[in-house]
């Protein structure tokens, strides 16, 4: 894995522009606008080294699969933060059905810079963002400045495979809605559902897009209907299930779930199971379940036991997106136990690439490795300052 610069194309931000992200700069506090999608540096790896954290990447799935298992099994709910028993019971429900239910991606982040085992530092398998920059423009980068060269990347035709194989457990004769908050001021919502919709088009199903905040609730039928009026019978959703399953109609999600068991009116992708995947307390289950492991950190939910004096930590909110509420503890100093739920995980700074902090997302669709995004940042918090940067395979 090394970092080289090089000289961005000319007329780079309307050709990314063209290829889907719609949010190729980033504002900053002092309102100046600078490059998310950054091509005046890369990432080159080599073909042994990606095939080494493919497997890394599909172990640590499959590990955390594991835990999901466990957390239903031992009803550890409440470790969680998920207090609501029906809530619980409905989760549970969905992860013993879940080959009922269609479910798609996931993002791993790790930390790793070429010379040790990488590292995991969370999944988001519910809401994964940065996945069209992943997806699309960095293959066309590819393609424009090493022709002939490869990239750890076969997304678009994953994706497009996974609606074409899990159609069959969509309710027949209905379409599939794709729903994002109208509330995401960047855009990036917006353009990772339009990109899912249309790997869903290809792959042959009827689709419709809305808003999550148009969606509305029939009172006399008992079910959510869309703009038209029309019952929503599946819908995908960039919408976090803790937020669906708690906010005003959350009660109505609730009631009318679709868990797989035909009983309910709303299919929800991704499915409630994936609730047990995007909380960092899975983190400290993990290394529970497998202390030691060369591909985890040590974690905990009580508070930082050793990691205060030895590597130092971070502290975690339990959910959360672009690093919000995340602070750095450095070895040595006074332990801090928050009162808010919190992970505790030790302190792994971001490898340091000419000043610039990087982390790999490697992508999963279904249960294989797919693909790899990398961001970089200013400090040791990925945040929503930081910058895309694409990759080869040389």
């Amino acid at each position: 894995m090394e970092r080289h610069t090089i000289e961005p194309r000319p007329g780079w931000q309307q050709t990314v522009e063209a290829q889907g992200l719609i949010y190729p700069l980033t504002r900053y506090p002092d309102g100046s606008l600078r490059p998310y999608w950054d091509e005046s540096a890369y990432y080159s790896f080599t073909l042994p080294e990606v095939e080494a954290l493919e497997e890394v990447v599909e172990e640590l799935h499959g590990m955390c699969l594991a835990a999901a298992a466990h957390i239903v099994e031992h009803d550890r709910f409440a470790d969680l933060g998920i207090d609501d028993p029906r809530l619980a019971g409905l989760i549970a429900e969905a992860w013993r059905r879940r080959d009922e239910l269609p479910s798609l991606y996931g993002r791993f982040d790790l930390h790793y810079d070429g010379t040790g085992p990488a590292k995991m530092l969370e999944y988001n398998a519910d809401t994964p963002t940065s996945l069209v920059e992943a997806a699309s423009p960095q293959w066309f980068w590819m393609e424009d400045r090493f022709p002939g060269a490869d990239q750890w990347n076969s997304l678009h035709e994953r994706l497009v495979e996974a609606w074409r194989r899990q159609a069959k457990l969509l309710p027949p004769g209905a379409p599939l809605h794709f729903a994002h908050s109208a509330g995401d001021e960047l855009g990036e919502d917006l353009m990772t559902v339009a990109y899912l919709m249309e790997t869903a088009q290809q792959a042959g199903l009827e689709t419709v897009a809305i808003s999550v905040e148009d969606i509305g609730w029939d009172r006399l039928a008992g079910r959510f209907v869309d703009q038209r009026l029309k019952f929503m019978r599946a819908c995908f959703k960039l919408y976090p299930w803790e937020w669906l399953a708690t906010d005003r109609f959350g009660p109505h999600v609730l009631d009318t779930l679709d868990n797989g068991g035909g009983t309910g009116t709303t299919l929800w992708i991704e499915p409630a199971w994936k609730m047990l995947l995007s909380n960092k307390a899975l983190l400290a289950i993990l290394w529970e379940l497998y202390p030691g492991h060369p591909n985890l950190l040590p974690a905990y939910l009580d508070g930082p036991r050793e990691l205060a004096d030895a590597a130092g930590y971070v502290a975690k909110p339990l959910l959360g997106r672009e690093g919000a509420g995340v602070t750095v503890h450095r070895a040595g100093a006074e332990p801090v136990v928050r009162d808010e739920p919190c992970c505790y995980q030790e302190l792994a700074p971001l490898p340091d690439f000419d000043g610039n902090h990087v982390v790999l997302g490697a992508w999963v669709v279904e249960d294989e490795a797919a693909g790899l995004g990398i961001r970089e940042s200013a400090g040791l918090i990925t945040d929503e300052y930081a910058r895309f940067l694409p990759h080869v395979i040389l």
